[in-house]
């Protein structure tokens, strides 16, 4: 999972139960977020508002469809 930050290492906005739950965060990249780019699993949008609104955004790792990954059956 990715938490987006509005400003770098500013995690007053976070609520704690969120970051007991998600664990020693780790700095992965900063990104100047635009309207016109898009991002690869998240509506930029709403990246966006929830980083004005909120000071953060949560990004959930995607849903894992079981019948793809068949894996070995022996």
């Amino acid at each position: 999972m990715y938490l987006y930050l509005a400003t770098e290492e500013d995690f007053d906005l976070v609520p704690r139960e969120l970051l007991e739950h998600f664990g020693t965060p780790q700095f992965v990249m900063q990104l100047a977020l635009d309207s016109t780019r898009p991002l690869a699993r998240e509506d930029v949008a709403r990246v966006m508002t929830n980083l004005r609104e909120q000071g953060f955004h949560l990004q959930m790792p995607p849903k894992l469809e079981p019948y793809l990954y068949h894996g070995n059956e022996d």
